[in-house]
Order: C-alpha cells, then structure tokens, then sequence
C-alpha cells in the first residue's frame, strides 16, 4: 500500500512574517516621533531666536507709543512756552510807570494804530483779534505783519473764548483793557445780525466776566460809537443827549453796551470808559466806509452813489482823523483811574465815564468827494440816491468839551489833509499802478 505524502507546515514562517512586520512598523512609529519632536524643537528654537532678533532690533509697542506720547508732549510743552515768552515780552513795558495794555481788535483800523501809538512811548501791549473776514483779512493781517516789527504780538483768538481770556490774565497782570474789537458797519446789520449779538454784546460781556475776577482788576477803555445818537436831532451831540433812539441794530449794540458797562461798575467796581468815536478815517482803514470805496471806485472808473436826504439835503458827517482819535484813547487810558473790586467783589466807587471823540467840524459827502476828485486828479462818477433806510443817519457833529476838559482832547487835523494822508497811503499799499496822474493835488 503506497503511503501518501503530507503537505508542508508553513505556520511557523507565517508567524515569523508577521512578528517580522510588528517590528517594521514599530521601528517607523519610533522614528516617526523622534523625527517628529526633533522638528518641534527646531522649530521652537528658530522661533525664539527670531523673537530675540526682533526684540533687539525693535523696542516694544508699548515703550514706542510712550516715546512717541513724551516727544509730543515735549513738543507742545515748548511751543507753549515759546508763546508765553511772546506774550509776556510784548506786554511788558520799557518805560518807568508803563502800561500793560490788552488791546482786544488789534489787527483792525484803530487798534493796530492804538497799539503802534502805546508801544512807541514805551507801554506794554498784547494784541487780541479774531481776524474775521467782515472784510479782507489780509489787510489785517498786513497791518499784524507791521506791529510785529516793532514787537508787538497779536494772539489770534475770540472774546468769547472764556479759558483763552482767562489764560491771558494769569500770565499777564494788565492794568489797562482798550477793547476796540466788535461788529462794525451799520448796513451788514441787515445781513447778518446775529454776529453782532455775538461780538458786541457776548463778547463784551465775557470780557468784563474775567476782567471783574482778575486781580488786580484792569482799568476799561472801549469803544462805543456816536451811532447811539440815533434819531437824536440836537446839535451838536452831547452825552447830555438822549440816546434812546438807535437807529441800526449796531446802534442798539453799543448802546447795549453802555448800559452793560455800567451795571458792572455798579456791582464788581470796574473803572470803565466809553468813547464815542464819529466816523473815523485814514491810513490803513477799513475797506466798508465810504472815504476808502469811494477812492478804490473813483480810480477804477466805477460809479459812486452818493446819499442825499429824503427832502433833498446833503448828508454830513463830523469826519475825525485817524491820529486824533489815537491821542483821544490814549488820553482816556491816562486818565483812567484804577479799577476798585478785588476777587470779584466790589470795594468802593469806582469811575465810569463816556466821551465823544469827533472832529467837531461835520462834512457834506459832496465835499468828500471834491476832495478826492482833486487828490486823484480824475472826475468821480456820481449817482445822486436818496438815503435808503438801512440804519444810517442824516448828520453827525461832536461836541468835545468833555474830553477836553478832562484829557485835553483837541482835533487838529481837517478832511483835505488827513484825506492827502488817506490817498497817499492808498495808492503806495495797493500799488503803483493806482497811482494818480502826475498833476493831482498829492503833488502840491
């Protein structure tokens, strides 16, 4: 019997393939891991060697911001101090006994010209204007370029700034306020009446608020306006006469602001002086009055219109030189007595006064406009209208007998010349080719 042949047993190299395969897959985990945290730390470690390069080569954002805030903070500090020093230089006078003068409306006609006039005899002055543009600023400004020659500066900010006014007091102990800045022009009134609430009477008001807590308390001279007279038909003016007719909205303004004045004399012991100033002209004027565009029209070829009454008179007015209202306002401000309240409170009577400021010799606008016509040696174009009713009045006329009384107030200068002085100004401000032909009155 054939015996039959068994199969062979691979069980056992089976086993060994599959141990064999264990161990393969064991070994590859185990590098799969090392490899694993070996990139981890290499990766750990370039990312800290990067911080540490950026760290180094970068300050913090935090320690930059601080920088950043301290160097700004700097900044300011310094320009801070650089206007203080301007201030304080400008006011402080050069003369024994001088004034320390805050000029409010500095940069305008007669503030630029009180200034000029107070620096030159040696008094303290800082400036104070707003620069609005009521009319071209850069006449202003012109006129701020000439007072910093002779070291006068000008801060430009409002009235109604209360903590700018009351930084200006703690720095500088004035004695003396000539508040020349407002609203002016009687016609503008029509277009745009709340500017003159704004600046007439909020302004003044502010003014007076941190003027009665400053210590010491400033002696006020201000400028009101001969427009109070209104409807007044007596002649010629006198602060005897009623001056409860205001005519304009500008008018009631200043007339607001008298009796505002002396409700602060009553009650904080102000020395305030009013001065009335009637229709003031010359070099470095203001653009809105008659004498300045009647000048820029008759040279350019424009018609003119000139103002009659409504039954056919001529309009007259009590026309005053620049320079005589200057020694007028300086007159008031030696005069002034000192102010008698301290910290707010009132400690005795104190002055209050009101003056006319005038040339006491009224003008008709026809002879205005002769004048000019000879000065710039050309035939005006007239246009003969009735006076519309826009807040002008028919005539003014000054009586100074007060002033002179008590500062020695004494016009001297007559419209044909203080017109020559006008033009000449004029012409040279605005450019030689305005200049008038070579015969005209300025050459005589």
């Amino acid at each position: 019997m054939d015996r039959m042949v068994s199969p062979p047993d691979t069980s056992k190299s089976i086993k060994l393939e599959r141990y064999n395969s264990y161990i393969r897959r064991v070994n590859s985990t185990k590098l799969l891991n090392a490899s694993s945290k070996l990139l981890f730390r290499a990766t750990l470690l370039v990312a800290l060697i990067l911080v540490f390069l950026f760290t180094f080569n970068y300050p913090p954002l935090a320690d930059t911001t601080h920088r950043h805030l301290h160097a700004h903070s700097h900044f300011l500090s310094s320009a801070f101090g650089a206007w203080e020093k301007q201030v304080r230089h400008s006011s402080t006078p050069r003369r024994p006994n001088g004034l320390t003068v805050l000029v409010t409306g500095a940069a305008g006609f007669v503030g630029s010209h009180c200034s000029l006039a107070l620096k030159r005899r040696g008094d303290g002055v800082l400036g104070l204007d707003n620069f609005n543009s009521y009319y071209d600023p850069s006449l202003k400004r012109a006129r701020q370029a000439m007072l910093a020659k002779h070291q006068v500066f000008i801060v430009e900010g409002d009235l109604n700034d209360t903590p700018l006014l009351r930084k200006l007091f703690d720095v500088v102990a004035f004695t003396h306020v000539l508040h020349l800045a407002a609203q002016a022009g009687v016609r503008y009134a029509m277009q745009n009446p709340q500017s003159y609430i704004t600046a007439n009477i909020a302004g003044f008001v502010n003014l007076l608020e941190v003027s009665k807590s400053a210590n010491p308390q400033p002696s006020i001279v201000w400028a009101s306006s001969s427009s109070v007279y209104g409807l007044n038909t007596q002649n010629p003016f006198s602060e005897l006469h009623r001056t409860d007719q205001p005519a304009s909205l500008y008018a009631a303004t200043k007339k607001a602001g008298e009796e505002i004045a002396h409700t602060y004399n009553h009650i904080y012991g102000l020395s305030l002086t009013g001065l009335r100033f009637f229709t003031v002209y010359g070099p470095w004027g203001r653009p809105d009055m008659a004498y300045f565009f009647f000048t820029k029209d008759i040279l350019q070829g424009k018609t003119i219109d000139v103002y009659e009454t409504q039954d056919g008179k001529q309009v007259a007015r009590d026309f005053t030189y620049i320079d005589d209202i200057v020694k007028g306002c300086l007159g008031a401000l030696d005069t002034a007595e000192k102010s008698t309240g301290s910290g707010g409170k009132k400690r005795g009577p104190a002055q209050l006064r009101i003056y006319n400021l005038g040339n006491t010799s009224p003008v008709p606008v026809g002879n205005l406009v002769s004048i000019l016509e000879g000065l710039l040696n050309t035939k005006a174009k007239k246009h003969v209208i009735k006076m519309p009713s826009n807040g002008d009045v028919p005539y003014t006329h000054a009586n100074v007998s007060l002033a002179f009384r008590d500062f020695s107030y004494k016009p001297t200068t007559d419209l044909p010349t203080g017109l020559r002085k006008f033009v000449k100004w004029y012409v040279g401000y605005y450019g030689p080719h305005l200049r008038p032909k070579r015969e005209s009155l300025l050459d005589n």
